[in-house]
């Protein structure tokens, strides 16, 4: 494992894999001040195959997303049998746990087929209260949780795909989406909510089958059937 200051960084390089990933963009777009805060409370973590990346009953206030490479997910720290989910690049991971306040549910590791996985991980507690707006403000964290929830929501409706028979297929419909005052204290609080309660609905759905194809192939199947 190697980890690298931003600054050791070329910072184009950096930014078009940053780029990849919504929320960064988002960010980049709306406010440059933002995005350099983000990069100040973030690095750089560069794995070699098979090290790993975060392990089952940890917990930490890291954010993290996939940069280059790929990761491997097992239900536990002996790493046998198949991953239970593979993540690829732009996608974020250890999120469950910080939303539902568990330690960690699983071990990542990086893909022993690629030469190198890379991953930026940002500290997650200067995001702070939700009502605090410094360091980040009001706008970055409605952008960070809509996007959270987006993702959940897409998570979710792979499994439904998968497994359109479980009780479960259809709860995550069922939380309700906020139909408030945009760009205000209220929706960050309704997202809030939601995510959480989402990352509740897929832990269950983790617990149940252990098995999840990534959206990421799901979404590239289906482009090769249509």
């Amino acid at each position: 494992m190697q980890i690298k200051r931003i600054e050791s960084i070329e910072r184009q390089s950096l930014e078009q894999l940053l780029f990849a990933i919504p929320f960064f963009k988002a960010v980049k777009s709306s406010s440059e001040e933002q995005f350099e805060t983000l990069l100040r409370y973030s690095r750089v973590i560069v794995y070699r195959p098979g090290e790993m990346v975060l392990r089952r009953g940890d917990g930490d206030q890291g954010l993290y997303f996939l940069l280059k490479g790929r990761l491997a997910v097992y239900a536990d720290e002996a790493l046998t049998g198949e991953p239970v989910n593979i993540i690829t690049p732009g996608e974020v991971f250890g999120d469950l746990a910080r939303l539902t306040h568990r330690p960690r549910s699983a071990t990542v590791v990086a893909d022993s087929s690629y030469r190198e996985t890379m991953v930026f991980a940002s500290d997650f507690s200067i995001f702070g209260d939700l009502a605090s707006t410094r360091p980040i403000n009001l706008h970055t964290k409605l952008l960070y949780y809509r996007n959270a929830v987006h993702n959940l929501r897409w998570k979710l409706e792979v499994y439904r795909a998968q497994f359109p028979r479980s009780e479960l297929a259809n709860s995550h419909r069922h939380i309700k989406l906020y139909v408030g005052e945009k760009d205000s204290l209220r929706e960050l609080e309704a997202l809030h909510e939601q995510a959480r309660a989402l990352a509740d609905l897929l832990l269950a759905w983790n617990d149940r089958f252990g098995s999840l194809e990534s959206p990421a192939a799901v979404q590239q199947s289906s482009q090769k059937t249509s």
